[in-house]
């Protein structure tokens, strides 16, 4: 007996026969040129089926797409081209397969583990089980919970396929970040090649395993990038292409058609109205739900309409067809940590950055004629704080994105600075969030006020000085961004620790969002932030007063140090 539906049983040879089926080469489709009973019927059928001219009628070489031109068959022979007869046993063998492990994922979850050889990592148990999804369904939504990690399971797809080149699209401030991550998951033996594109001319890309390019992009590499036969496309946070009709949404879906594995990662694929599922699903897996018109005429509430009527209905078809792959924190709390630690690599203005650096030349003048170890201290000192605030101003739009994208994605976020100029940066990029403000500027009063706003949901966004962090209970929150760094370890501790306390029972996410340059790379290096993902030597016991006076000693010798060679940079350049 056949272990695969009925709808995939071979199809007769004998009787009459309506047409033929061909494999057309360069545009990977299977053909019917046949009567227009048949090809009429598959264009209203299959609205994903291209058919233009009469007596023709298209099919993309996808497995789900081969188990219905065969169900077809079944009632309307058509002969197969002598030539491609061998292939289509091949396909109809591969949809055959395909069934049977959509069926046994949805019932019997599938867990992997990728090569040692191609991946450096440890995969929590819900995530084998997430890749196990991925190598089953190869175009489909990963739609985890933020803080999940789909980053590490995507990744960890394109290891276990070793499907390179591989292309990752995602949103400008998390370009680096994907860098960051393709080089510690990626290739262990230090082989990997990533190349960032930049810029709307397209240019002859360098030869490379992974390329990185984020959706503002995408329009001016709309007919290019379909030519260089990805391996796989990575379309991280999704929701970007929830509206059609642009050049981005346009340049993604003819990315997509011309590739096989096609992943889409979001925690919301939708904001608004569910009718955005449509726009999303229609760029993994064309036309698997119809096209627009059919879909809102049957799933939403009317014509054009972007209301779904039955939504769990939806969700459910999406599932049980591998669509989508949805975990809660909830769900999975038992398999994490109770505060789990990222570090996060965000883009920054160098512009900016060379603005408010200005400053220095004049103040490394200064420490070269102080006369006293207590002169030159103070000057150390003013030097580090024009670094550090240069460097959070300069991030501060794309830590904006960052948070803005956290709160869009349902979490409860403390957002950590240190300088006034970056929380008032803070104040105008996120606006539109409400988000309440603790930084010391504030009357007893209006922090009281912050604190029970944020306590009570009036808001999902509270924005703390570092150092006004201390004493404070805000255990609704989710999340802890740290915007800007400190040089001591147990002010990280006791910010983290503001929503890490009794009362707490999600697993809390920290995020330190550091730029590739300016001082962060100094205390990064300070606070161990380099050495692991999760952070080791943040100080997570209150320290006494001993460790507090050497903690203060070293953070003096490492302002030192970073004075220094600020001095030797900008000596070599000639501009003090």
């Amino acid at each position: 007996m056949n272990d695969y539906p009925a709808y995939l049983l071979t199809p007769p040879e004998d009787g009459h026969v309506y047409g033929t089926l061909s494999y057309n080469r360069r545009s990977k489709c299977w053909m019917i040129r046949g009567e227009p009973c048949v090809t009429e019927l598959a264009k209203r059928l299959f609205p994903g089926c291209d058919g233009r001219g009469r007596g023709v009628a298209r099919f993309t070489a996808h497995a789900r797409v081969i188990g219905d031109l065969n169900w077809l068959m079944l009632r309307y022979p058509l002969a197969v081209k002598e030539s491609d007869k061998k292939l289509w046993l091949e396909a109809l063998e591969g949809a055959r397969e395909y069934a049977k492990r959509k069926q046994k994922n949805f019932t019997d979850p599938k867990s992997c583990d990728p090569p040692a050889s191609e991946f450096s990592g440890t995969l929590m148990p819900f995530q084998k089980l997430g890749l196990g999804f991925l190598l089953n369904n190869r175009r489909c939504l990963l739609a985890d919970e933020m803080g999940l990690g789909k980053t590490v399971q995507a990744l960890s797809f394109i290891a276990a396929l070793s499907a390179y080149p591989a292309l990752i699209v995602s949103p400008p401030h998390l370009v680096r970040n994907w860098v960051r991550e393709c080089e510690r998951f990626l290739k262990p033996d230090g082989s990997l090649r990533i190349h960032v594109i930049r810029g709307l001319t397209p240019y002859s890309l360098p030869e490379a395993d992974v390329y990185v390019i984020h959706y503002l992009l995408l329009r001016g590499w709309k007919t290019e990038l379909p030519g260089y036969n990805f391996g796989c496309v990575i379309f991280d946070e999704v929701q970007e292409l929830r509206h059609s009709g642009t050049e981005k949404y346009s340049a993604a879906s003819l990315l997509s058609g011309a590739c096989e594995n096609v992943i889409g990662l979001s925690g919301t694929p939708i904001y608004n109205n569910g009718g955005e599922i449509w726009n999303v699903i229609n760029i993994i897996d064309f036309h698997f739900l119809g096209d627009f018109e059919s879909f809102s005429r049957e799933w939403c509430c009317g014509y054009n309409s972007m209301i779904v009527q039955k939504p769990d209905v939806l969700g459910e078809h999406l599932k049980r067809e591998g669509l989508i792959l949805r975990r809660m924190k909830s769900e999975v709390l038992k398999e994490l940590p109770p505060k789990r630690r990222l570090v996060q690599e965000i883009d920054w203005d160098d512009k900016v950055y060379r603005l408010y650096m200005k400053p220095v030349e004049g103040q490394l003048h200064q420490l070269k004629e102080a006369s006293t170890a207590s002169q030159r201290a103070l000057i150390e000192d003013q030097i580090s704080q024009t670094h550090r605030q240069a460097t959070g101003i300069a991030k501060a739009p794309y830590v904006a994105a960052f948070v803005k994208m956290l709160v869009e994605n349902g979490e409860k976020v403390l957002l950590m600075a240190h300088h006034h100029a970056v929380m008032d940066i803070y104040k105008k990029e996120l606006k539109s969030l409400h988000p309440v403000f603790i930084t010391g500027r504030e009357t007893d009063a209006k922090k009281d006020q912050a604190i029970v706003s944020f306590m009570q949901g009036k808001t999902d966004l509270c924005c703390i000085s570092l150092r006004s962090a201390s004493g404070l209970n805000l255990q609704r929150a989710t999340c802890v961004v740290f915007g800007e760094l400190d040089w001591s370890p147990a002010v990280h501790s006791q910010a983290e620790d503001r929503a890490h306390r009794i009362g707490q029972t999600d697993s809390l996410a920290c995020y330190y969002l550091v730029s590739p340059r300016g001082s962060d790379s100094d205390i990064q290096d300070a606070l161990g932030l380099k050495v692991s993902q999760f952070i080791s030597l943040m100080g997570d016991q209150t320290p006494d007063r001993d460790n507090e006076f050497i903690m203060q000693s070293e953070a003096r010798e490492r302002i030192r140090k970073m004075v220094e060679k600020l001095s030797s940079a900008l000596e070599e350049k000639g501009e003090i």
